[in-house]
């Protein structure tokens, strides 16, 4: 194991993280003796290779918290009876592991939103509790099994009512992913589409395409990977592409608002719990961005294409032509990519979980040719929607003069169209938070702490939601001092007029 992890430990955080254990359970429907028919199933010495013990729950947007009706493969009436709509859309809602036996609280959740944008669907939740409530090693090895019952189903509903197998969504999350991508390889057809919803990391990372959820399952294949790894080098969802397009949001690691590197303070006060109720938010937030992307469709996040993470917080990789953006989550346009596409996006910590980005190209001159040292510089947009203020933009590398620099800046408010920006210079250390030192501060030559002489004249930003791009000059001093602000405003007279403008001093 890596960074010398002990695989029971893995396992324990696993089985605390993956799922809510409260959620209320539905006693009226007991798997341990009951078939999917609901009659008592006998004991035999030899299992029929043909039965399906998977359990196909036909939910309603009445009720999408209750397994009312079930379609049992091999029953015709029991579509009738479920009032399957063979003329729509189909959806299998696949869950993973599970330690309490019980649906997690999401489900009827997702049931819903479904219904909500398809309302004449059928929202089939598949329910393998049964295999699933196990060892993980072992309900990792069972979502072969699940997966070739989904197939068999499927193939059944082909050949009896001639359902298009190309109108079926599988939306799996966590090793349900996997299982989603064993029941799309087992089909007679290519089924339509396949979600996978952070699929599950352990037993599945590194494994060859036919073992785990892969491109080749379905028409389309879109994942969402949002805890691909965590502390102690622990992953729980699979970092690996494993789709036409793969999306880390915010990296794909830690998502704002689960507050795990708090959870882990507070392990010692607390217990293990606090961590496992962060870790699962992190795990989980998947399948809320996949909801959120239903219910706040005028609100879409797009994804970006990028080489890496770093790249990305870079705001280089703003693009939109060429199918290098893409809308994350239901409405996501079907590609069909050689390769998986690795992409990225920036979200808030709640619903609606949509931010908008911008690419903002720099550069800062000074006389002489050192390093310039600076402190951490907050920008503000404000344009013909909204503002923007305060946007932090942290300084990792030292900055050479005269060179363009570029930043990710990221805002919750669309501000429209761009008017004017103001820049401003935080003095970050910690003498510089102290009372008193900020009146000693206050009496001193504005430029006694920062470097004098830096200039920043012109600045290229770019909107990734709207690809529109604006170049913006200085409206009066270009000079940056310590807490001022200089505004920049879009140049009127082009570009000409800077360069002259720097030429003339350097005379």
């Amino acid at each position: 194991m890596k960074r010398g992890i002990h695989w029971d430990l893995v396992l324990l955080a696993l089985s605390l993280s993956f799922f809510n254990l409260h959620v209320t359970a539905n006693t009226e429907n007991d798997l341990d003796d009951i078939d999917f028919t609901g009659e008592t199933k006998q004991d035999t010495d030899l299992e029929d290779s043909n039965f399906v013990h998977t359990r196909f729950s036909l939910r309603t947007q009445l009720d999408p918290e209750e397994d009312m009706c079930y379609i049992v493969p091999g029953h015709v009436e029991s579509l009738h009876k479920c009032n399957f709509n063979v003329t729509t859309k189909t959806f299998l809602v696949i869950h993973g592991w599970t330690v309490s036996g019980m649906f997690e609280s999401w489900i009827p959740k997702l049931v819903k939103a479904l219904y909500q944008k398809e309302h004449n669907a059928n929202v089939i939740v598949v329910d393998w509790l049964n295999r699933a409530h196990q060892h993980y090693s072992t309900a990792a090895e069972n979502t072969k099994l699940v997966g070739q019952d989904i197939a068999k189903f499927i193939n059944w509903l082909e050949e009896t009512v001639d359902v298009p197998v190309d109108s079926l969504h599988l939306i799996g999350y966590s090793l349900g992913a996997h299982v989603a991508g064993f029941a799309g390889s087992h089909a007679t057809s290519k089924v339509g589409r396949i979600t996978g919803l952070d699929p599950a990391g352990p037993a599945f990372e590194d494994m060859h395409p036919h073992g785990r959820l892969s491109p080749d399952d379905a028409t389309f294949v879109d994942v969402l990977h949002t805890f691909t790894h965590g502390s102690l080098g622990l992953s729980i969802g699979i970092k690996q592409p494993v789709g036409h397009i793969d999306i880390y949001p915010n990296g794909g690691s830690f998502q704002p608002g689960c507050n795990l590197h708090s959870a882990l303070e507070k392990i010692a006060a607390y217990g293990f719990f606090e961590f496992a109720e962060a870790a699962k938010c992190e795990h989980e937030r998947s399948v809320h961005l996949f909801i959120d992307s239903i219910l706040h469709e005028d609100k879409a996040s797009l994804a970006y294409r990028c080489s890496s993470k770093e790249m990305f917080d870079k705001g280089v990789c703003l693009q939109c032509h060429k199918r290098r953006c893409n809308t994350l989550g239901y409405n996501a346009k079907k590609v069909r990519n050689k390769r998986s596409s690795r992409m990225y996006l920036k979200t808030r910590a709640e619903m609606p979980f949509r931010v908008y980005h911008y690419q903002m190209k720099i550069t800062f001159h000074k006389d002489d040719k050192d390093d310039i040292k600076m402190p951490s510089l907050l920008v503000s947009l404000y344009g013909t929607e909204g503002d923007a203020e305060n946007l932090i933009v942290n300084i990792k590398e030292k900055i050479v003069s005269n060179k363009t620099y570029s930043f990710l800046l990221v805002s919750d408010v669309d501000i429209g169209n761009l008017l004017r920006m103001k820049l401003k210079w935080e003095d970050q250390s910690t003498w510089g938070t102290l009372p008193i030192l900020k009146t000693v501060y206050s009496w001193l030559p504005r430029n006694y702490f920062f470097e004098p002489g830096i200039e920043v004249e012109k600045i290229f930003l770019k909107s990734g939601e709207t690809q529109n791009k604006v170049v913006l000059c200085s409206e009066n001093s270009a000079n940056l001092a310590l807490s001022e602000e200089v505004t920049f405003v879009k140049c009127k007279h082009g570009l000409k007029n800077v360069t002259e403008r720097r030429s003339s001093r350097k005379h």
